[in-house]
């Protein structure tokens, strides 16, 4: 219409449903799965930081922060990602725009006010929040020096430096972010698949969607879904916890300490180990379901390879002097495949390493598991290069050259 108006001219009805279609195409993504699953359309009168979005995003961000640090410690991690907090923070927005007051507080002596109650809680809100809450889901892996420092070392860091450390960790991630975040954020090149479960889900939970005859509403769907793992994790994790781990071959062979090796899901290789809890199945990985196939063969494949030949090859040849010590631990042992006495060749007090009672004690020795565990994690570091330069290469390239020469993805009209 506002070519017809332009020009003076009557367009037929066929090409201003094209030219509508191009303008959308422009704005659209080049994923597939991206077009299929996040809407182009935004609403700029909705209000995004509001008083409810900081309340909710604060408390959830620090309740997933402290929750995943302390469950972080279990033998058998139990994560607790930001979709928890997106389904918790609905209705708990929802209540706060139903009983909080529509009363605007001003600052004194400034211009600055905001309103406790703006409307409904809306999309964007909610997304902030779990914006929030994905940011203290995450751990913070420098706690794991802080963490060896008091456990193994039985050393302490003030509060102060321990503070300073995790901070400026983290810091540096998002510094970098920054840095290149022509590349990672504002291209639309660049996607992230496990976004799009959360996506789906943010569309479940706002948008009105009319029920198919014998089918069900992706709303109705998601409750279904939640309902059932609710009520099936019970089970597992409260009635019958022994189903966590189910080794049937540590069950035929109890007196074989080779069975306890080679069945064992907690000590050993885990071959005939099966596991009903759903914690254990994405405690380390994490969920499968949002995960691409072609990554989850992938890491089948190397999982195969490593434990289930490499290892008892390595271990059952006692290559390293495997045998004197468990296959499957991460502790250091001495040469006797006793626990490390650490203080014997460190200082406790100073932190000093103590030559002299190193040499006269015995050196570090590891299980066959944890020995090719650190050696494939230097070796993935210049593997990866590798891997990506050879296999993405052109890909990044391309997308880096769409990158730079497109502007419109960060034009404030697509913004």
């Amino acid at each position: 219409m506002e070519l017809a108006e332009t020009t003076g001219k009557e367009i037929p009805l066929s090409n201003k449903v094209k030219v509508l279609d191009v303008k959308d195409e422009v704005n659209d993504s080049p994923i597939e799965q991206v077009r299929l699953t996040v809407p182009i359309r935004d609403d700029p009168t909705l209000p995004c930081l509001t008083f409810r979005t900081w309340v909710l995003g604060i408390t959830s961000c620090t309740l997933l922060a402290f929750v995943n640090q302390f469950f972080g410690y279990r033998q058998n991690i139990l994560s607790v990602t930001s979709v928890s907090a997106q389904i918790v923070v609905l209705p708990l927005g929802r209540l706060m725009a139903a009983i909080l007051p529509d009363k605007v507080i001003r600052f004194p002596g400034t211009k600055w006010s905001f309103s406790l109650n703006p409307g409904p809680f809306n999309l964007k809100e909610h997304v902030l929040v779990t914006i929030f809450a994905n940011s203290g889901s995450n751990p913070v892996y420098a706690v794991d020096i802080i963490t060896i420092v008091k456990a193994f070392y039985h050393g302490n860091i003030d509060a102060v430096p321990a503070i300073l450390l995790s901070q400026t960790t983290q810091l540096l991630g998002y510094g970098w972010a920054g840095v290149f975040r022509k590349f990672l954020v504002d291209s639309p090149y660049m996607w992230w698949p496990s976004n799009l479960v959360q996506v789906s889900l943010f569309r479940a939970l706002h948008e009105v969607e009319i029920r198919r005859k014998g089918g069900l509403t992706r709303l109705q769907f998601f409750l279904v879904v939640l309902v059932s793992s609710f009520a099936y994790y019970i089970v597992p994790g409260y009635l019958f916890q022994s189903i966590t781990a189910l080794s049937f071959v540590c069950w035929i062979w109890k007196d074989s300490v080779t069975a306890q090796q080679i069945g064992s899901g907690l000590h050993g290789l885990g071959i005939g180990s099966f596991a009903f809890d759903w914690s254990t199945v994405a405690g380390f990985l994490g969920s499968p379901l949002a995960t691409p196939g072609f990554a989850i063969i992938n890491i089948l494949f190397g999982y195969i390879m490593i434990l289930y030949i490499i290892i008892p090859i390595s271990y059952w040849t006692n290559s390293y002097d495997a045998k004197r010590f468990p296959i499957f631990s991460s502790h250091v042992f001495d040469a006797n495949g006793k626990p490390y006495d650490v203080s014997t060749a460190l200082n406790e007090t100073t932190f000093e390493f103590n030559r002299a009672g190193y040499d006269g004690y015995s050196k570090v020795n590891l299980s066959i598991f944890f020995v090719y565990t650190y050696g494939l994690s230097f070796a993935v570091l210049a593997a990866t290069l590798t891997h990506v330069a050879l296999f993405h290469g052109r890909e990044i390239w391309q997308q880096t050259k769409a990158t730079l020469k497109d502007d419109n993805w960060t034009s404030p009209a697509y913004l």
